[in-house]
């Protein structure tokens, strides 16, 4: 395709998005006074408009065998978006509390601090989290390992220690979970992985 007549067709673009639907609504028509500062270049004598648009993504368009497949992903589609604010919670949490401890002079002020940090985790998140399903319990496990880069199990074996760890993988196994899941984008978290990035992108 031309590149001048890509250009033109972006700037038609931006012209529509200046004026609304294409100049129908009453509210977008331009009065005498209005002024609207826009970016532009100048090609081959031709002043054209210059837009950033929001990156979009497209993922390829989902084929299901029957309508109980179709359901699973829009329940999954569901689950994510219930779980995913707290991995986001999880990994600002954990990015604060590292800052801090790297602030702390000895062992003692860290482990005062954290048991001070998970008091107030538990006074301000415990009864929300408790409402999630297992579903989405094991949705976040994984998401928290994208968000954070480390496994549910390693960031309890690094705050809490090892006998820790071990008790609360050994009851998350009680429920079908484990806390040393780790995220595989490529593989079998993909749908998730798709979602959340719709997600984050606001297309979803």
């Amino acid at each position: 395709m031309n590149p001048r007549f890509i250009l033109f067709l972006l700037s038609l673009v931006w012209l529509l998005a200046m004026t609304g639907t294409g100049g129908y609504c009453q509210d977008s028509i331009l009065n005498e006074g209005d002024i609207y500062v826009v970016r532009a270049v100048i090609i081959d004598g031709d002043t054209l408009w210059v837009a950033e648009l929001d990156e979009v993504y497209i993922f390829p368009t989902k084929k299901f065998k029957n309508r109980r497949e179709r359901r699973r992903y829009t329940r999954l589609i569901y689950n994510v978006k219930k779980a995913y604010p707290w991995a986001k919670i999880a990994g600002d949490k954990l990015a604060e509390v590292e800052i801090h401890m790297a602030t702390l002079e000895n062992e003692k002020e860290q482990n005062a601090y954290m048991k001070q940090v998970e008091k107030e985790l538990l006074k301000d998140y415990k009864d929300d989290l408790k409402k999630l399903s297992i579903t989405q319990g094991r949705i976040l496990i994984k998401l928290v390992d994208r968000q954070t880069g480390d496994t549910s199990y390693e960031l309890v074996k690094e705050l809490r220690g090892k006998i820790s760890a071990v008790f609360w993988q050994a009851l998350a196994r009680l429920f079908g979970s484990n806390l040393k899941s780790e995220y595989d984008p490529e593989g079998e978290d993909r749908l998730i992985e798709e979602i959340v990035i719709l997600i984050e992108n606001g297309q979803l």
